[in-house]
């Protein structure tokens, strides 16, 4: 990234507020378009089609299959997003970074699962090539956002790209592993970098019994293993990624679960934190405090007990308990949950996304259900956690829940979280398409489709969740991201008609209509 480091990066982005109110300097921020006071929420819908608030509307910006470069095209099922600007005095000319997380084989390679035949090396190829993520060029041309198709940045990062690991040691004999996969939410670095997440890595290569150190398939996988045998233990990671070049890493030190995002904050001394969930019933809350400035591979992770608001650390040398049970820190890194639960770690209702109030500092964290407790957590819920003193390299907190899905609140199941220049909260929600508009789990029948939501933070309508829009049959909006001046929101639209049965009914059409395949896309949303 050229003419631009890391405090005027973090200012640009509104990331770096909370560390500019410690010194007694608040940037001023855009004033909204949008008459928080006047807003009225969207009804729940049901219907088929992208639903905004009154003073919003959308473009399309990209969507699957659309080629971006002569040899590349856009990936499936678009996820986390990132833009990034060349320079702070042009902020509408830059990188959109796209996560790409999982397939849907009917549509991506046409193996259909209840035809009974086996798929083909072909077939798992054209899938392993839509996951990873997508490099945009993205400018601003009549106060307009656009792909520029064919520009020289622009390529991909799939599921056949070799990535090195950042670790001293092999990891399952090898020094890096072949693609990135199951990418969903991420984070961007002080340095210009973005950070891609890994979750649900098992549905490709399963995962390992430590026990007899047999594979274990998933009944839902997508048997990726069968033509390339690539161990399990090389996906669940944290993957940085330089935008400019396409080179990337997988950082061991930040462990390995199903990573839903890496939230940075960069400490006054160049350190770095990094937040991250484990997106799966019961699974942990973790944060990473670097020993020295600048580094994702020096420093200790720590596992969340929020009972006793405690940052516990996952040292092997610290705990003779991980040292009984696992051979080294590597492996404590790759069975990441094992160790979790010994330490002491808190149980947690799916952690998905996390964000950082740009003005307390506090950390909010997305708990989007838990069906597999006994008293089954349908709607979640968002959490607050407040370091101690304010300082996000502490080991002590205070934790109490922010907002509880439900009908008085108006949504169910939050999922990825945003701020806007104002400090406002933007959220979105991740009820299961299985779950959707379906009498045999009432509890999400008032609704409806997935929705994106407003909490304003100051006026008439402050602390009211209000919902700007709603998704098409089967899909989930993901990645908000704002543009530089505030005044769009990039958003993704990930796995319209997911519940499609082909070739004979399809539950959508969006975004082309007519009949037509839906295609996962990302669009603009203006008038922010």
């Amino acid at each position: 990234m050229k003419n631009i480091n890391r405090r005027s990066f973090l200012e640009f982005l509104g990331l770096g507020t909370v560390s500019l109110l410690t010194t007694g300097f608040v940037p001023k921020t855009p004033p909204s378009s949008l008459h928080f006071g006047k807003l009225k929420s969207l009804s729940a819908s049901s219907a088929d089609r992208l639903e905004l608030a009154k003073g919003l509307r959308y473009e399309m910006l990209v969507k699957w299959d659309d080629l971006i470069s002569p040899t590349d095209r856009f990936g499936f099922n678009n996820d986390y997003l990132a833009f990034l600007p060349f320079d702070k005095n042009n902020p509408d000319d830059g990188l959109l970074w796209v996560n790409h997380e999982y397939v849907d084989p009917q549509f991506v390679s046409g193996f259909l699962e209840y035809t009974n035949t086996s798929k083909t090396k072909e077939q798992v190829e054209k899938e392993m090539y839509a996951v990873g993520g997508s490099v945009l060029r993205l400018q601003k041309v009549n106060d307009k956002w656009q792909v520029v198709f064919n520009d020289t940045f622009n390529r991909r990062i799939t599921g056949m790209t070799e990535i090195p690991f950042n670790w001293p040691e092999p990891i399952a004999g090898a020094h890096s592993a072949i693609g990135t996969l199951g990418n969903c939410a991420g984070g961007v670095t002080p340095w210009g970098t973005i950070l891609t997440c890994e979750e649900n890595y098992d549905m490709f290569y399963g995962e390992r019994d430590f026990k007899t150190g047999q594979r274990i398939a998933k009944d839902s996988d997508l048997g990726w293993y069968r033509y390339y045998d690539y161990p399990p233990e090389h996906y669940g990671w944290v993957v940085e990624v330089n935008l400019h070049t396409g080179a990337a890493q997988k950082h061991i030190a930040l462990g390995r679960c199903a990573h839903e995002c890496a939230t940075v904050k960069e400490l006054p001394d160049g350190r770095i934190v990094v937040y991250m969930g484990d997106d799966a019933n019961n699974q942990c809350l973790y944060k990473f405090i670097s020993s020295k400035p600048g580094s994702l591979s020096e420093g200790k992770l720590y596992v969340a007990n929020v009972n006793f608001g405690q940052w516990i650390s996952l040292d092997y040398d610290e705990h003779p308990t991980l040292q009984a049970k696992f051979e080294n820190q590597t492996e404590v890194l790759i069975r990441l949950r094992e160790a979790s639960r010994f330490v002491g770690g808190s149980a947690l209702d799916r952690p998905e996304d996390i964000e950082i109030d740009p003005i307390t500092g506090n950390v909010l964290i997305a708990l989007t259900n838990n069906l597999a407790k006994a008293e089954k957590n349908y709607l979640g819920s968002i959490l607050k956690i407040s370091e101690t003193d304010g300082r996000h390299d502490s080991l002590t907190f205070t934790a109490e829940t922010y907002l509880t899905g439900g009908e008085e609140t108006g949504f169910a199941c939050p999922d990825n979280l945003a701020f806007d220049a104002q400090g406002n909260l933007w959220f979105t929600s991740d009820m299961s398409g299985s779950a959707m508009n379906n009498e045999k789990f009432p509890a999400y029948l008032p609704f409806k489709n997935n929705s994106l939501f407003l909490v304003p933070r100051t006026g008439e309508k402050a602390g009211q969740v209000i919902r700007m829009a709603n998704a098409p049959t089967d899909a989930e909006f993901t990645g908000p991201f704002f543009s530089p001046d505030g005044k769009t929101l990039f958003l993704s639209v990930q796995h319209p008609g997911e519940y499609s049965v082909l070739p004979n009914r399809q539950t959508s059409d969006w975004p082309d209509g007519r009949g037509a395949m839906p295609r996962p896309g990302v669009i603009a949303v203006y008038g922010i």
